[in-house]
Order: structure tokens, then sequence, then C-alpha cells
């Protein structure tokens, strides 16, 4: 499962003590907090109910006039989950183990300014939806082969069949390599045409590839058709209308990196399919008739790296591995390159707030300079 809906409430504060001017306790508050084995299902299982409320702040008393602060609650939940209201209002992420949101907050204990009463704990119905965190998202219409090929690069053992649907949920898998660095893969479900619309509940597996660094299209080489009753697609129309989906879904995913791995090499015809999808990919604009106006999008994928493979026979793989580990590492060190100019933007923005006018554009053109 992938999300979940609970209900949250923040402890109610103490009573004052009006003779002596004594203040209450505050509520306790809710928090979700993000541990690595944590699951939906886990939290579902040990809280039927889904209620978590906070305790109740204590009672200014003679021998205490200030009350003590509720118990707060903390819910573990996994990493990767955003947290929403009822309104489907983002309330935060949390993203890496230990990140914590606060969802519900306690009341305040009674206090001279509301008559020592004290306030109740505030309310929450709240969402919890899990978005995969890997390197690689596989991006694919169904039984292009993505399980196949999770299976042949990574220890993942997804299901496999020669049918659509195969995949219902998504898996995930880490390839290993020889200086033991790890790159993690997710096979998605497949799409279909109208994924953006929710069409066979494509909002639902869309989400996840927003977590995910970068993007592997996978298509059949030669080519894909989901029934009888649909529109046979070549590959490179399957390319051209998942990139469609994805723009219509969120247009940012667009600006993730992303590579092509063209699947089913080992089938009779392939190298001259593949020949003529690397020509329509390189042109794409020539080829534009074989699209409904509404079909096209505004923008095509620039692919870094064109893999012909087989998940069948192996064809390929090792070359995709390769070119997988190269452009999370280039990733990785233009990423770093950014944080390090901003650091050094912030130091010298620093120092010039540090020196008189007279001597400030001096400064700047010797930064300049460097």
């Amino acid at each position: 499962m992938d999300n979940l809906r609970l209900f949250a409430k923040g402890g109610a504060g103490g009573m004052g003590y009006p003779r002596l001017g004594g203040e209450g306790g505050r509520g306790g508050d809710v928090w979700v907090v993000a541990k690595k084995r944590m699951s939906l299902k886990k939290i579902k299982d040990k809280y039927p109910q889904k209620r978590f409320v906070a305790g109740e702040g204590a009672n200014s008393r003679i021998s205490a006039l200030k009350g003590e602060k509720g118990l707060d609650y903390e819910i573990s939940v996994p990493v990767g989950i955003t947290v929403t209201d009822e309104r489907g209002q983002i309330i935060g992420e949390l993203n890496k183990e230990d990140d914590r949101i606060l969802i519900a907050k306690g009341g305040l204990g009674g206090n001279l300014l509301s008559n020592f009463l004290p306030s109740k704990g505030q309310k929450r119905i709240i969402h919890l939806d899990l978005k995969l965190i890997a390197d690689i998202g596989l991006v694919g219409f169904p039984n292009a082969g993505k399980s196949s090929l999770l299976s042949k690069v990574s220890h993942a053992k997804p299901e496999i069949a020669d049918y659509a649907f195969t995949t219902l949920k998504p898996q995930l898998g880490k390839i290993m390599y020889k200086d033991f660095k790890q790159v993690s893969v997710a096979d998605l479900p497949g799409l279909i045409e109208g994924a953006h619309m929710n069409k066979g509940m494509g909002h639902k597996f869309l989400k996840h590839i927003e977590r995910t660094k970068q993007l592997l299209f996978v298509v059949d080489v030669s080519g894909f058709q989901l029934s009888s009753k649909t529109k046979f697609r070549s590959a490179f129309e399957t390319v051209i209308l998942l990139t469609k989906e994805l723009e219509l879904y969120k247009e940012d995913l667009m600006m993730k990196p992303s590579l092509l791995a063209v699947n089913k090499m080992d089938l009779p015809d392939a190298e001259d399919k593949f020949s003529e999808l690397v020509n329509q990919l390189r042109n794409p604009k020539d080829f534009s008739h074989l699209f409904e106006k509404d079909e096209i999008p505004g923008k095509t994928m620039e692919f870094q790296h064109i893999i012909p493979i087989s998940a069948q026979t192996g064809e390929g793989i090792e070359e995709l591995k390769n070119c997988l580990r190269l452009s999370i590492d280039e990733q990785s060190d233009q990423e770093n390159e950014k944080f390090s100019e901003k650091q050094l933007l912030n130091i010298q923005n620093s120092k010039l707030s540090h020196v008189d006018p007279s001597s400030k554009y001096a400064r700047m053109e010797i930064t300049e300079c460097h």
C-alpha cells in the first residue's frame, strides 16, 4: 500500500490555578517521524483505528504552579512520505531517516489571559502518501520488458509474464558495481495512454516518478498494442506518447536526465527497426504526421544515451549498467559543483557586506576576475 489516511489530535492544555496565578501545562504534539524499516501496512496493522492522540498538559497546582507539558505522540512512518491535509495541501515531506513533521499541535495551558481555562488540541485528518525514492525510474507501457530488465540488472525478483500489467505495484532493485557503488532502480507499473487523467491508476503510478533522480524509458523495438481494441504503436510512437503523458501529468518531469533502453533486440528485424527508431528520434518533426495534434509533446526528450538491449538474452545489459552509472555520477558531480559555487557565493557576499562602500566596487571587480 502507498497511502494511508489517519486522525491526529494534539493533547488538551492543563487547567490554570487562578488563586496563585498558576499556568497549566501545554498539551502534547503529534509528530510523524521517518524510519527506514517502517511501512504504511505496519502502521495500519498495528493501529487499525488510525487514531493518534497526544497527552494532556498537567494542571497547575500548589506544588507545581507551572504544569508539565503533555507527552508528545510520535508516529513512525516510512522514508519517502509526503504529508498532506484533507484539502490536499502539502504539510511537508520526509526524505531521510529521522526527518520529522508536526501534524497536530497541543492546546495551550490555562493562564491569566484565558481566565485560566485551557484550550483543546488541534484536530486533523492527515494523508500519508508514499513515493519511492530511487536513482532511476523505469518508464514504459505494459509488457515493454521493464520487470525482466530489473531482474537482469539487480537482485530484485519481480513477477514476470508475457501479458500486460504484470507489475501491479512498484518494485525496487539495486545495481551493484565492482567498486561497491549502488544505483537503485524502481520498476513502475506500466502506463497506458491517458495515464495523466488517472486512467489505469495513472496518478498512483506517475507520482513515484517524481521521486527518482533520472528516468530510463524502456520500449519494445517492435512496438506496442495494449489490446485488439487499441491502436498499434511503433517504438517511436511509444516514446513520444510516453513523453506526452509525463508532460501532461507534471511538466517538471521533462527536466529529469533521461536514457532510453530499446528492448527485445533478439527479435527478427530488430536491427532495422532500431535504426529506424534512432533516425526518427533525431528528426522527430519529420514524423509529426503520425500523431494527432494533442498527442505531440511541447518538448521532446533528449536522451543522454540510447542503448539497444535484450532483457531475454542479456545483450547490452552491461553497457546499460555502465551508462546508468555514468549518468548518475555526472549528475552527482554537477550537483556538487553547484553546491560549491553556492557556498563560495555566500562567502563572497558575506565578505562584501562587511567592506566599506568606497572599496566595495573594487572588491567586486576582483571577484569577477576569479
